[in-house]
């Protein structure tokens, strides 16, 4: 492993401004723009993606001679800069490589005017694809006197599987370059990559007009919008581990947002049920997300159902029985799925006695299917369930009118049910009349691989008994596992002061590009149930999940970048 910074607190800055289609122009931008962020005094400061150029070339011989060389006069003067200022610099440009191609590259500068390290985009969206060549490498984590750094750009952090590799080897600071107008990456795809992994993610986004004029004039009248709907959506941020915005610039305007970091809290992997989020993680299964696929949700699905979460009663004389109630008003409303929380039949959903929590959770799964007769309504929980050699399984069950119709066994070992030692290898899927089930069960919920794996599996829906614990998991991780694999997710959880149950559906309109065009990248409907107990209602969408493609040669599935996921893959015990 990589050592740690040698300092304790880190001053740190995302600059954000507006870039033109004139080199020189920008250059000057560049230098005026690290001057005020200078002025702050941070020792990690980055800038947007693109910075040498207005983007979308969709000719590749102009697209090669507006890009820069990494030893040329552009990035010379960055350098200076950095000496000037003593301090490290991101910067995003479009490269020429010796190969005759162009890349859409990272550079590192130190403060002695090195250049650290460079890291080329994995994952390109739309137009990118006709002129700009995928990364190939892995970004190296490089070390530091402010901690370990690795890099990423824009669409990279769309998608889980980029960020998950570079905080696995080992960052403490993930440095996003942006060059887009989606309204949802500062509140969703930024924070959730900082959360999910914690670490802290410096993201330094663009104001003002993304495309050359004639392009911004062109695609504005196609779709009927302003020209300024294609503007930099700025809200340039820095985000601690636990997926706190400490800092934010302005949505339309240049500026530089400025933190604080306390550097050590990116080594701190530890939930509040006392989970190792690193150490839990199952490699050895995770394989099929490595494997290229073509999957495109083949089984069918309905334009839409009804779904709902029910959040227990802490003072319930008898929660099974109120619970029951509530799933038979709903079946009498006509929705189909009802997701309750874990062990929702035992108090405070924990146990240390499962022998006797197996014979409770039988008991429960008999009642639900009483309370289901008749009806064509499924309810999902969780019960502890006797496993293999006298061990025990954590499982999320279906149960319908004619009993448990499915099992799922939690897959990654959670601190809050030590007893739970017999864990599930894989996803496994129920067909029902609108479409293919999925279940993730209890503290599998924080982990991006589970729903990989389900929507792998063609899942349209996830359903996720579960407790959530952490303000990020409904803020942003739910909805973030939704959006990136275009499914919905319906996730039951005991209210608290922090977490409440979510339900999160992909769209049929999914493409950014789509009419009415929206300014969303990629965020689904969302549903978050209040702090009382009782049923919440909504309705998703399992045919989304049969369009996964957001825009041109871009797809959030088949685009994860294969052939770098080595990381993912590797055993815990390996040094990455």
């Amino acid at each position: 492993m990589l050592e740690g910074a040698m300092v304790d607190k880190v001053r740190v800055a995302a600059v954000q401004f507006s870039v033109t289609d004139d080199e020189a122009e920008n250059l000057t931008t560049c230098l005026r723009m690290i001057d005020q962020a200078a002025a702050h005094e941070p020792m990690l400061m980055v800038l947007p993606e693109f910075v040498n150029r207005a983007c979308l070339v969709r000719d590749f011989d102009k697209g090669y001679a507006q890009a820069i060389s990494l030893d040329g006069p552009f990035l010379e003067s960055i350098s200076g800069k950095a000496i000037e200022h003593q301090c490290h610099i991101v910067i995003n440009c479009t490269v020429r490589r010796a190969n005759n191609t162009v890349s859409d590259t990272n550079i590192l500068i130190g403060p002695d005017g090195k250049q650290l390290a460079t890291s080329d985009k994995q994952v390109l969206i739309g137009a990118e694809n006709e002129y700009i060549a995928k990364g190939t490498e892995l970004c190296p984590i490089i070390q530091t006197s402010i901690g370990r750094i690795g890099m990423l750009s824009c669409m990279d952090g769309v998608l889980p599987e980029t960020a998950r590799g570079v905080a696995l080897r080992g960052a403490q600071i993930i440095c996003n370059t942006l060059n887009s107008f989606a309204l949802d990456e500062s509140t969703l795809h930024i924070p959730v990559r900082a959360s999910e992994n914690k670490v802290f993610v410096v993201a330094a986004n663009k104001v003002g007009p993304l495309l050359p004029p004639e392009v911004t004039r062109d695609v504005a009248q196609t779709f009927g919008r302003n020209p300024s709907d294609f503007d930099g959506a700025g809200e340039s941020q820095i985000v601690a581990p636990d997926g706190t915005i400490l800092a934010r610039a302005p949505f339309d305007e240049e500026g530089v947002a400025v933190a604080d970091i306390d550097i050590a809290l990116a080594d701190k992997k530890i939930r509040p049920d006392g989970t190792d989020i690193y150490a839990a993680r199952r490699p050895e299964i995770y394989g099929p997300i490595a494997v290229r696929s073509s999957t495109t949700s083949r089984s069918s699905a309905l334009n839409k159902i009804e779904v709902a979460v029910y959040q227990t009663d802490k003072n319930a004389e008898d929660p099974i029985q109120e619970a029951v109630q509530s799933i038979t008003d709903a079946a009498a409303q006509g929705i189909h799925l009802v997701v309750l929380p874990e062990l929702f039949y035992l108090l405070e959903g924990i146990t240390d006695d499962p022998i006797e929590a197996v014979k409770a959770g039988d008991c429960a799964t008999k009642v639900l299917q009483e309370g289901l007769l008749g009806t064509e309504t499924y309810a999902v929980t969780t019960v502890v369930a006797d496993g293999h050699n006298g061990s025990y399984q954590h499982c999320a069950v279906l149960v319908g009118a004619d009993g448990v119709v499915l099992r799922q066994r939690q897959m990654h070992p959670c601190a809050r049910h030590p007893w739970a030692t017999d864990l599930g290898d894989e996803i496994v899927t129920a067909d029902m009349f609108w479409g293919r089930l999925a279940l993730v069960a209890g503290g599998d919920v924080i982990f991006p691989e589970a729903y990989r794996l389900a929507t792998l599996k063609d899942a349209h829906v996830v359903a996720s008994p579960t407790a959530l614990l952490e303000r990020w998991e409904v803020e942003t991780g739910l909805i973030e596992r939704a959006a990136e694999n275009r499914i919905a997710v319906v996730a039951a959880t005991r209210p608290n002061n922090t977490c409440t149950s979510v339900i999160a559906a992909s769209t049929i309109e999914f493409s950014s590009f789509d009419k009415p065009f929206r300014r969303f990248l990629n965020y689904p409907e969302v549903t978050v149930a209040d702090v009382e107990p009782g049923l919440t209602k909504a309705v998703v969408y399992p045919i989304a999940a049969s369009n996964r493609s957001m825009s041109p040669n871009t797809n959030v599935l088949e685009n994860r970048p294969i052939s770098l996921l080595g990381p993912m893959l590797r055993s815990n015990k390996e040094k990455q």
